[in-house]
Formats: C-alpha cells, sequence, structure tokens
C-alpha cells in the first residue's frame, strides 16, 4: 500500500504542503504573501532560503489566532482593522525580525566613538540606536558615554526598534550576569548585581539609563520628523543587509535628513555604502561621515 511520502513529490512546486510533516498548510503562495506583507510592512526582503524560518516562526501566531492554516490567517491580517488588528500586525513583525545582538559588539567601534567624543565641542549631544534590540548596543553606547564625557554628562540617547517585545526587554536593563563583552570593570561600574530570586542577573544602574529614552519606530515610516533634533551619531548596524538596494538608499537619505552636517554613521561589518558617496563619506573601518 502506497501513502504520499512513497509518491515521487517535488516539495518546492507551487502549492505543495507536506501535511504528514507541518501542522498548517504552507503553499508557495502563502509564502509569496508574507514576503510581500513583510516588505512592505518593514522593508525586509525574505528570500526563498527563509521558508521553514518563516513557517517557524508564524505558526505560533496561527496558535495563538486559532487558525488552521497560513491562507487562512493572511486572509484574516489583511482584512481586519482596529487595534486588535494593530496589535497583531506588530506582532507580525516582531516575528520575522532577527535579533542578535552583544555588548560592545564590532568593538573597534566603540573605540571610534569614545575618540570622537573626547575631541567633541562642548554643547549638547545627540545620538541613535536605531536597532536597539534587546538593548546591548544602546547600554554599551551609554557607558563609553559616560567614559568619555563624565557621568554628569548631557548627551541623549534615543534608542529604538520595530520589535516591541525586544524593545520592552531593553528598557528593563536585565541580563545575565555572564553577558558577553562585559569587562569586570564595566560591570562593577554600571550594573547592580541580583541577589535571591535574581541571583545570576544583572541590571543597569540608573546613572547609566537616565539618558536614554526607548522608542518604538519602523525605519520605514514617514514620521521621521518625530525623532527630533538632528543627530550627532546614528548606529545602524546590521540592519540594512534585510534590505534590497532601493529600500537601503531610501533608509539613507532618510538618516542622512535627519544628521548634522559632519555627523558619523556607524554601520555592520558586512555593510557597504560607498555608491551613495553623494550622502556619506567612509572615514574608518564601517563607518561613515554625513555630507
Amino acid at each position: 500500500m502506497s501513502s504520499l511520502l512513497d509518491a515521487p513529490t517535488r516539495p518546492n512546486a507551487p502549492g505543495f504542503s507536506d501535511s504528514a510533516a507541518q501542522e498548517f498548510s504552507f503553499s508557495v503562495a502563502d509564502f509569496e504573501r508574507v514576503r510581500q506583507l513583510i516588505y512592505h510592512r518593514a522593508g525586509i526582503s525574505l528570500h526563498e532560503g527563509k521558508r521553514a524560518m518563516v513557517y517557524s516562526r508564524l505558526s505560533r501566531r496561527l496558535r495563538e489566532t486559532n487558525h488552521n492554516s497560513f491562507h487562512s490567517y493572511l486572509e484574516w491580517l489583511e482584512r481586519s482593522v482596529g487595534p486588535a488588528a494593530d496589535q497583531e500586525w506588530q506582532e507580525f513583525i516582531n516575528s520575522l525580525t532577527t535579533n542578535l545582538t552583544a555588548f560592545f559588539r564590532e568593538e573597534h567601534h566603540f573605540q571610534a566613538m569614545a575618540e570622537m567624543l573626547r575631541s567633541h565641542p562642548p554643547g549638547p549631544l545627540r545620538v541613535w540606536c536605531s536597532a536597539a534590540s534587546t538593548g546591548e548596543e544602546p547600554y554599551s553606547i551609554a557607558m563609553v558615554l559616560a567614559e568619555a564625557l563624565g557621568p554628569s554628562h548631557q548627551a541623549k540617547l534615543l534608542a529604538s526598534d520595530i520589535d516591541t517585545k525586544v524593545l520592552a526587554q531593553a528598557q528593563r536593563g536585565v541580563y545575565p550576569a555572564d553577558s558577553r563583552g562585559l569587562s569586570p570593570e564595566r560591570l562593577k561600574r554600571f550594573f547592580l548585581r541580583g541577589t535571591a530570586s535574581n541571583a545570576g542577573f544583572i541590571r543597569a544602574k540608573p546613572e547609566l539609563s537616565r539618558c536614554l529614552e526607548f522608542r518604538p519606530f519602523n525605519l520605514m515610516s514617514t514620521q521621521w520628523s518625530s525623532l527630533g533634533e538632528p543627530f550627532d551619531m546614528v548606529f545602524c548596524r546590521n540592519v540594512m543587509i534585510y534590505f534590497d538596494p532601493p529600500t537601503q538608499r531610501k533608509v539613507l537619505e532618510r538618516i542622512y535628513q535627519v544628521m548634522k552636517p559632519g555627523g558619523m554613521l556607524f554601520v555592520g561589518h558586512s555593510e557597504n555604502f560607498t555608491e551613495s558617496r553623494d550622502l556619506f563619506a567612509l572615514q574608518g573601518k564601517t563607518i561613515y561621515r554625513r555630507a
């Protein structure tokens, strides 16, 4: 006796769904629809190799919303309006964003930042961390601000992310005590150690987080003026790799508009924007100066 699994199949054929292996129906058309929706909402370009990841992450949303197929879930998502729909769109985006971070990741950026800060003229200073994730990056920036400018500095640091769940985690400022990237000196100076039920965790001291403002922000938004006064420095690291070239250019143009002339842009180790020389000039390893 034969079964579907015994018969010849083409797993990548349109409409194919292995119901024996998958809890929910997930066709090629469903995946293409997800790709279009996340591109439109967040600028993220998903390639074919992300199918399994999309299925795994969005399956949780189907269970939470009581849908038995991706087609049903996506139809409902696009038709729905109101606060509940807005919340589910946020959950959809949260599910498909990637959050890989650590304290002082790509350490040369923080060393270069410290040198720039020491020669910066007195006065207001604004920094934007545009992909704060769970907070290790903005707290690393805050530590450099305190070390280079003194504990009573007046610099302001905006930390934003499209993913509201990781941003809430960042705002709490609580991490495992063995988190990578923290020297014993910084651990002692900038963090409180947990006791009793909080043993094994650390929390950012109030004096470290006082310069920080956490705010959700989608780089596809048209409300960039809401970011406030122009920035002296912008960290937009390992974000552009998820955008196609036209989206990268659009985001770079908007970053340019919210920066002061001569401001510094820090990007990820695999990101290169030499095609946008009219906006930014390379100043060092993945560091650009605004024209």
